[in-house]
């Protein structure tokens, strides 16, 4: 194996980007402008930051008004209805979103570039102009209502909102960005006005806007549209400092969930401390990764947790380093002793210089993967100048990371990370609790894939694109549930993790150091139709990345102990979506639908098929999946075809000559038709309508992509009516299962019990108005118009467009036929619907599932 370059070669990497042009202008009235201009696509994200959060809600505090407000903002505004604000984004191609954190709210437009004046202003219209009407307001209290109970039926939610209550006891940080339910309930219409016209003014927002703009002419509409507001007296908000923690706190639960999740923590300075730089160096060397310190010595070497990382989180002046892992439940305790020890040897022993260059080759690629696209570049200047205040942020924070030693490391471990200033959190499985009394880009700016057919039926896909110093292969082969055997379903997932590990030259750990080492990502995936290995590096590191898939392919090692680990981890997954309400509302009605059929399972499979697994029914998928004909190879990024592709064809020679895999199993319409109702014990219902679906290259896959797309999304009829009118789901649309020989189109919505009926009834009536033809010209085409924009969006990165161009290939389709998407869709219309819902959307071939409390 080849040796990594140097920390200052990685580091020179980016130089590049600190001298990209970033227009920084601050109009009379206080309001900041950013700009960046980037011709790579034409495309554009425009982005509005509002400096505040759920930590300046003053004597609100837990009540959620910023959440509050980021929903209400889209309700309607002095010059727009509440609907016209999303139809438009999606009329132009764009895709519209918010999110609240506790320092922040960011309202967002991604569309293409040609149209950036219309989200400029609309965003202005919405965050400076809203109404806010008092009956919008009410409806959205229960939404949000039933939003805060989805929360509570989410374990990892409920896991990290306890940390944070628990390792904060003055900082805002302790209370949930959505709000408590009792607090929120008691807000008043008033009260959300109030904070508005309060924070929502000029002087506290920052407008970012990236990508193919003129920066002058952007710069005139922003001051068109949100110039025209004066400035208003901002308060200041007082954010309590946090005490000193002097002593371990602890808070461990014991509940309905089938794992262990666990946290630990301890209290970090601020992100514009000078540790900063080094503690987030710490998290990669200690949990990032497979090859990661913690990774190796708790789960490879002792078994003790399924998953493990860590991380340094610390947006403002203070923060937390956790180190997060899922186990069995009867392993939280010798899990969290193996962390402790650990930690403890290198405070003793220090860190290798070898581990910290890897850690700084990871946040180097992290850098350049932030730049991917528009949307990426806009959120990092958006941080520097809203969290940090200092767009030069990311330039200085990696010259600090230039000049740190693994000395640093290893003080930085002894000075945070003190017992006496540990929190240990925990949601465990209710068996396992002790007793009572003892718990107190732009399609046309790159090149067409090129095929090259070997003599052994192996396909190689190539598509040089030298704007970004990324190199991205993907290796891919027909496989999943349909080549399975029956009693040992999720073995294609589980032999795909395998390829990951242990090959016969090198051990898992050393594949992963090998490739982490330079910041590079390998990886598996498994779904309904494929199998498929995928690694991602920097251009110096081709070769690196190519002897990492030549051994995974050609020379895996199935050993047996890592074997054992990943069955055991491949169950707990499972189990994990057993605790997720809607999970496993979706599984149990994939289930009813396709019965013996192997779609009735996900590429996962179920825990009795993978309990069932050993290593020679991997190996034996393995010889009959990797096969010439049968192996498809896509690189994308920044290569020379010339230099690479000798290599590349030599590596796919030496795949096995044999004939493709086939299947038997034959699709005869639903398993099980009728209506189900299923118990569990939650807080929300979540019903769902599964019918008949088309198939991966049927006639109407398109005709299906665009119905998908109607029932869907915060524009649709189903959505404005299910929830926006009646206040009857947080969440209500369509989904897929798409296979090679049949397919599900399924409705699913989550409801408050006892209205599960009111939600299917207004499913049923979406259905019969698209049946007859009732579809309305301007919503076909405001879907045929997002699916594009987002099409679009979507093949901005290298790894997407290898990752289409595969499964094409698999699929007998051409290529290259991403770039036909946009015709197919177009080609659509309002009988084209009709006549689908009609053959497809039948009650007598419907499965109908509720599940409830």
């Amino acid at each position: 194996m080849a040796p990594s370059p140097s920390a200052a070669a990685d580091l020179r990497l980016l130089d590049p980007f600190w001298h990209e042009p970033v227009d920084r202008t601050v109009l009379p009235n206080g309001l900041t402008v950013i700009l960046k201009p980037d011709r790579s696509a034409a495309l554009a994200s425009v982005q509005v930051w509002v400096k505040t959060g759920s930590i300046h809600e003053g004597e609100k505090l837990g009540a959620g008004l910023s959440h509050y407000l980021e929903h209400m903002l889209f309700k309607g505004t002095e010059r727009r209805a509440g609907r016209e604000i999303s139809a438009t984004v999606q009329a132009h191609g764009g895709y519209i979103n918010a999110y609240t954190t506790f320092d922040r709210t960011v309202y967002y437009i991604d569309l293409p570039s040609e149209h950036t004046g219309v989200a400029i202003d609309l965003l202005a219209d919405a965050v400076l102009h809203s109404t806010l009407p008092a009956d919008e307001a009410a409806k959205e209290k229960e939404v949000i209502l039933r939003e805060i109970a989805m929360t509570k039926d989410d374990p990892d939610n409920r896991l990290w909102d306890t940390l944070f209550s628990t390792a904060f006891r003055d900082h805002p940080y302790r209370q949930p960005i959505i709000g408590h339910r009792d607090v929120f309930s008691g807000v008043l219409h008033d009260d959300l006005v109030s904070y508005y016209r309060a924070r929502y003014i000029p002087n506290n927002l920052v407008v970012v806007i990236v990508g193919d703009i003129d920066v002058a002419a952007t710069r005139a509409l922003v001051v068109q549209h949100f110039g025209v507001v004066a400035r208003a007296s901002l308060a200041p908000v007082l954010v309590p400092t946090e005490m000193l923690q002097l002593a371990p706190r602890s808070e461990h639960r014991f509940e309905d969930v089938e794992v262990t999740r666990a946290a630990l923590a301890w209290p970090i300075p601020g992100l514009t401390h000078d540790d900063a730089p080094v503690l987030d160096l710490l998290a990669m060397v200690l949990g990032s990764g497979d090859s990661s310190v913690l990774w190796q010595e708790v789960r490879e070497k002792t078994g003790l947790v399924h998953t493990i990382d860590a991380s340094a989180w610390n947006p403002g002046s203070t923060g937390l380093f956790c180190v997060s892992f899922t186990s069995d439940g009867g392993k939280r305790e010798a899990a969290t002793a193996a962390i402790e020890k650990a930690l403890a040897r290198y405070a003793a022993k220090g860190f290798t210089a070898a581990q910290l260059k890897k850690a700084l080759r990871q946040l180097v690629v992290g850098e350049i993967n932030t730049r991917k696209t528009m949307s990426g570049q806009a959120s990092r200047l958006g941080a520097a100048e809203v969290v940090v205040g200092d767009l030069d942020y990311a330039r200085s924070y990696f010259e600090r990371l230039r000049s740190i030693t693994p000395a640093e490391l290893r003080r930085v471990l002894k000075l945070y990370l003190l017992p006496e200033r540990l929190t240990s959190i925990s949601l465990n499985p209710a068996a396992t609790a002790p007793a009572a009394d003892a718990r107190l880009h732009r399609a046309e700016s790159v090149p067409d894939f090129q095929q090259v057919t070997l003599a052994n039926g192996a396909r190689l896909l190539l598509q040089p694109d030298r704007r970004l110093p990324n190199l991205h292969f993907r290796l891919m082969m027909e496989g999943g549930p349909l080549f399975e055997d029956a009693a040992k379903r999720g073995s294609t997932a589980l032999l795909a993790t395998m390829l990951t590990k242990d090959t016969r030259a090198h051990s898992s750990a050393e594949v992963a150091q090998y490739i982490e080492e330079v910041g590079g990502a390998f990886y598996p995936s498994s779904g309904n139709n494929s199998i498929g290995l995928a690694v991602e590096v920097l251009p110096p590191d081709a070769l690196r990345g190519l002897n990492v898939l030549e051994e995974a392919l050609l020379s895996p090692l199935f050993k047996a102990s890592t074997f054992e680990l990943e069955r055991e981890s491949q169950v707990a997954a499972l189990q994990q979506d057993a605790d997720d309400v809607v999970t496993l509302a979706r599984k149990r009605v994939r289930e009813k639908f396709f019965g013996s059929h192997p779609l009735a399972l996900d590429a996962g499979g179920n825990e009795a098929g993978v309990k069932a697994l050993k290593p020679t029914d991997l190996e034996a998928l393995h010889r009959r999946l990797c096969v010439g004909p049968n192996v498809v190879m896509a690189v994308a990024g920044d290569f020379d075809p010339r230099k690479l592709g000798p290599k590349l064809k030599a590596f796919l020679a030496k795949v096995p000559r044999g004939t493709a895999p086939t299947y038997t199993a034959k699709f005869t319409g639903p398993a099980e038709i009728g209506n189900f109702v299923e118990q569990q014990p939650r807080e929300q219902a979540v019903v769902l309508q599964a019918f008949p679906g088309t198939r991966a290259n049927a006639s109407d896959f398109y005709i299906s992509e665009v119905a998908d797309e109607l029932f869907s999304g915060m524009a649709s009829r189903l959505f404005e009516r299910v929830r926006e009118e009646k206040g009857l789901a947080y969440f209500v649309r369509s989904g897929r299962v798409t296979g090679l020989d049949c397919g599900m189109f399924y409705f699913f919505a989550g409801t408050q019990p006892g209205r599960e009926a009111d939600v299917l009834a207004e499913i049923d009536a979406e259905i019969a108005r698209v049946q007859l033809g009732g579809v309305e010209p301007s919503e076909l085409l405001r879907c045929q118009t997002r699916l594009k924009a987002a099409r679009r969006q979507g093949m901005q990165t290298n790894s997407a467009r290898a990752q289409q161009a595969a499964l094409n290939a698999l699929q007998g389709q051409p290529i290259n036929d991403w770039r036909n998407y946009d015709a197919r869709v177009d080609a659509v219309t309002i009988a084209d619907l009709a006549a689908f819902a009609q053959a497809h959307f039948q009650h007598q071939a419907r499965t109908q599932l509720v599940v409830k409390p």
